[in-house]
């Protein structure tokens, strides 16, 4: 059987029972250590680490950190007192017979690979080849792997088919830019980059096919945060025909559920059934429709009991209170801070009172109330002494700003648990809301989401109208969107006439599903887990783009391939392209 002539064995698979054998490893020079004329190597594969000695130094002239080579010697077991149990192989070493360089680095290198997560982003993602050989960074990409393999496991053995959509498509308006590439054969005509596979998915459950997945790419031309990568982000797509909103629920559930229990071992995962909570209750205790239930905090409403103040800030507009059991205590310089976080935030200011002892109220706001008001309070909110009582009153944003006081309080007051993923789901959307900047009605999610009633959900008023539409939201992250999708033409002509479309239009820009609903279009209901957004919580990452090996900077260019660039003046004239 012939050998393969850089290596016998993988660099960290070696162990004690390889002593005396000869041997071949191949890898990366990770480190040269002068112990007081005793030189030490050590070599660097995606297995391991190998310290490597000679019996003459002069082998390893020339050699620089992070070069490739294969070296060829016996293993030996290490003196005791040089044990390194940091590393599977530290009691034994390699004693080299000979050497080859297979790709010299240069002498000095952008940064130290062991090192490299601490250096700034953009020299990392220019150098990622480097940067990859980091072994934590390595280690999110192979964890990647295994987590997408699970995953597909998981689809198959619930009888899903994986089928691959297309990459090139028509623009779709689904709720963000697209990224759009024009057409060398179709002058002044231009695919798109999918947002999502939306209409392929509805179109295959219209072809016969009753349970699909992919792992798909999609694209968005939305700026990044810490936990949205700009331009190009992969999902777990699934659609199923013939089902109802639980049925897809229940699937989503044991997705999130098996996959962070396999992964996840050492923390805490919200059990089966997650709890469910409509939009419009999540924003009422939580003030987002994201929350994180690992914070016990829940807002109350407080705009009754202030329907009729003196105090200006708080009269005709929604006013919500956070209550804060035994805080009154901390010090001022804890309000403060929390004051200033309100500020940052775009809030004009936070109100709060301590309650005393004998129940009356500490704070700036105590003048302004009566009585009662004071004793409505302490009904509604349950005070007791000790409690402090915080206010967020505004006109148009007092749920945002709520639900964003109610995260800082978690943090400052450390309630929030790092060893759990708290679960929920969130259904009930509202079908469209009012765009002040478009003058209209709007899709709020998916616009091919069935309305809850049908036909007869236009009946009433267009803010009441929602969907069957639903996300999965994880520690206050959203995981995963999904609907009942709209498979009746009539209802969607209906749906998409609110939004401002003519009939004409929905035909041009939607014509094969448009079409397709003609043909005895079923039932059909899907959802899409974020696959990075899984991978950065199991991860414990803070940036999304530590769980992609090859991602784009924040601003949405790339160091490494120098992109966006330019492009040549005959590919712009092919393409039917001026640059104005």
């Amino acid at each position: 059987m012939k050998t393969n002539k850089y290596r016998t064995h993988k660099c960290g698979e070696l162990t004690e029972k390889e002593i005396g054998n000869i041997v071949r490893v191949a890898g990366f020079v990770e480190n040269i250590r002068d112990h007081g004329g005793v030189i030490f190597v050590d070599i660097r594969d995606d297995s391991g680490v190998i310290q490597v000695v000679s019996n003459d130094d002069s082998i390893f002239d020339g050699i620089t950190r992070e070069s490739s080579i294969t070296i060829e010697g016996s293993i030996r077991k290490r003196a005791e007192e040089d044990y390194n149990d940091k590393i599977s192989t530290g009691t034994i070493e390699l004693l080299v017979e000979s050497l080859e360089v297979l790709g010299k680095s240069l002498n000095v290198l952008p940064f130290e690979v062991i090192t490299s997560r601490e250096v700034a982003e953009d020299v990392r993602l220019k150098y990622r080849y480097l940067d990859l050989r980091n072994s934590k960074v390595k280690d999110n990409i192979i964890f990647r792997t295994k987590v997408i393999d699970y995953l597909r496991k998981i689809m198959k053995e619930e009888n899903f088919l994986e089928i691959q959509t297309p990459i090139l498509t028509a623009s779709s308006p689904e709720g963000a830019r697209d990224f759009i590439v024009p057409s060398r054969k179709y002058h002044g005509k231009f695919y798109a980059l999918p947002q999502a596979p939306q209409q392929f998915k509805q179109l295959l459950m219209c072809s016969g096919f009753d349970k699909y997945f992919q792992i798909a790419p999609c694209f968005r031309d939305e700026d990044a945060r810490s936990d949205r990568i700009y331009g190009e982000f992969y999902q777990l797509d699934l659609e199923m025909a013939f089902v109802e909103e639980n049925d897809v629920l229940e699937i989503g559930e044991k997705i999130f559920y098996k996959t962070f229990k396999e992964f996840a071992k050492d923390k805490k995962v919200t059990e089966t059934p997650f709890p469910r909570l409509t939009y419009k209750e999540a924003m009422e205790r939580f003030g987002t429709d994201k929350p994180d239930l690992r914070n016990p905090l829940e807002l109350i409403d407080l705009t009754d009991v202030f329907e009729e103040t003196t105090f200006r800030p708080f009269r005709g507009v929604p006013v919500k209170g956070i209550v804060v059991n035994d805080i009154a205590s901390k010090p001022n310089s804890w309000f403060n801070e929390l004051v200033d976080y309100a500020s940052s935030i775009g809030m004009p200011g936070i109100g709060y009172f301590k309650v005393n002892e004998d129940m009356s109220f500490a704070g700036p706001i105590d003048k302004f109330l009566s009585e009662y008001e004071r004793d409505d309070l302490i009904d509604v909110g349950n005070l007791k002494p000790g409690d402090v009582i915080f206010f967020i009153a505004d006109k148009s944003n007092a749920y945002k700003y709520a639900g964003l006081i109610r995260d800082e309080l978690g943090r400052k007051l450390e309630l929030i648990d790092e060893n759990e993923f708290s679960f929920c789901i969130i259904n009930d959307f509202p079908m469209y809301e009012w765009s002040e900047e478009e003058e209209k009605y709007i899709f709020t999610h998916n616009p091919f989401s069935m309305p809850k009633g049908g036909m007869d959900s236009f009946n009433g008023k267009i803010e009441d109208i929602v969907a069957y539409q639903f996300d999965f939201v994880c520690n206050g992250i959203e995981m995963a969107s999904g609907a009942v999708r709209n498979h009746d033409l009539e209802i969607m002509k209906k749906a998409f006439a609110i939004a401002g479309y003519e009939e004409e239009e929905i035909q041009n820009r939607f014509k094969a599903l448009y079409e397709a609903f003609k043909y005895g279009a079923p039932p059909h209901a899907g959802m899409a887990p974020g696959i990075d957004r899984m991978l950065m919580l199991l991860l414990g990452e803070n940036n999304i783009r530590e769980t992609i090996a090859f991602p784009m900077n924040a601003s949405g260019s790339d160091p490494l391939m120098n992109s966006p660039s330019e492009v040549s003046e005959l590919q712009l004239r092919e393409a039917h392209i001026k640059i104005r």
